[in-house]
């Protein structure tokens, strides 16, 4: 490749060939650092720091792997003083006592895992196969399991197994060694290892019966019908649902929960299909006193050919416009 140096940073030049790299490297930040928030943030800092430093690039090293070395960086930098995110199931075992009350965690002692849109995700290539893959790589299991890795590790695994870097190109991109690049991908693998495995036969959110189950889902919840969700739910189907610490498994206790501290009476809650982290989803809406419909998160169900094997709710009202809802639904 030849190189070459700017004199003066071109806008036009610029975006033409950074601009179409945008929704991979949000996908990386994400898998770096947990959060969607977060990673909408990290990826402006990339562009500011691509463009600041544009003139100086030399084609020696593509254009994309040149802007994965900043974002590399620039996540390192934001998660080397930062807790790291988990799920309730992430700090303990399940709650086995059907009338505990679960309780929120007192704000800031613990840093919860965030979803992701698939909106967000989605390869800007008509490929099944690319669309499956990326959605595989931000399993909210995998990305819970990475965030417990330390950061370089997490980096050289995300760079050399998802995103298929050389061991050489990793070791420019972490200016390190290919000798630690090899090490560290082992450590990182045999830690990942020990994380819990996935339901097998998991759907892909466009399958029939994903669907059927979220509007099954839906249906339960916005009826406060317990015999539905039953239906819905496999027998070792778990719930949890930030910023509570306590979890549910098993369908019994899973219904028990929602039956007697979520439901309410019918008309309290709606849900709106989306997608998130390549499996099914819906926004959620709560009805408040005045008798508005306000953003109350985001649930994920994790959906097999028999039942909801696991759902995670993330109650916090700020990601529901980043999924493309409004704060507030009208009747």
């Amino acid at each position: 490749m030849t190189s070459r140096v700017r004199t003066a940073p071109d806008r036009d030049a610029f975006a033409a060939e950074t601009a179409r790299f945008r929704r991979e490297l949000l996908a990386h930040c994400y898998r770096m650092v947990g959060s969607a928030h977060d990673a909408e943030d990290l990826v402006q800092e990339t562009y500011l720091r691509a463009w600041r430093h544009y003139d100086g690039f030399d084609g020696r090293a593509s254009i994309r792997t040149w802007l994965y070395t900043i974002a590399t960086n620039v996540c390192l930098s934001a998660v080397r003083p930062r807790p790291i995110r988990v799920l309730p199931s992430g700090l303990g075992g399940p709650c086995e006592d059907p009338d505990r009350i679960p309780t929120p965690v007192a704000s800031g002692e613990v840093s919860w895992l965030e979803p992701l849109p698939d909106r967000w995700l989605t390869p800007d290539v008509d490929d099944p196969a690319a669309v499956v893959i990326a959605r595989e790589s931000v399993r909210l299991a995998l990305i819970a399991s990475l965030q417990r890795l330390p950061a370089r590790q997490r980096a050289i695994l995300l760079l050399r197994e998802v995103l298929a870097f050389s061991a050489s190109d990793t070791a420019d991109i972490l200016d390190t060694t290919v000798a630690a690049v090899k090490s560290g991908l082992q450590r990182a693998r045999a830690k990942l290892d020990e994380s819990p495995p996935e339901p097998a036969g998991l759907l892909e959110p466009a399958d029939e019966r994903a669907r059927a189950l979220l509007d099954g889902y839906i249906a339960a919840f916005e009826h406060a019908d317990a015999a539905l969700l039953e239906q819905v739910l496999r027998a070792d189907a778990t719930l949890e649902a930030t910023p509570f610490r306590e979890w549910r498994a098993g369908r019994t206790l899973c219904i028990q929960l929602l039956a007697a501290f979520v439901f309410g009476a019918p008309g309290q809650w709606r849900l709106l299909p989306t997608t998130a982290n390549g499996r099914p989803a819906a926004a959620v809406y709560r009805r408040h006193s005045g008798g508005e419909l306000r953003a109350n998160g985001i649930v994920v169900l994790a959906a097999t050919d028999t039942g909801v094997a696991r759902v995670i709710a993330f109650e916090n009202p700020a990601l529901v416009p980043i999924f493309g809802f409004p704060p507030v639904l009208t009747d």
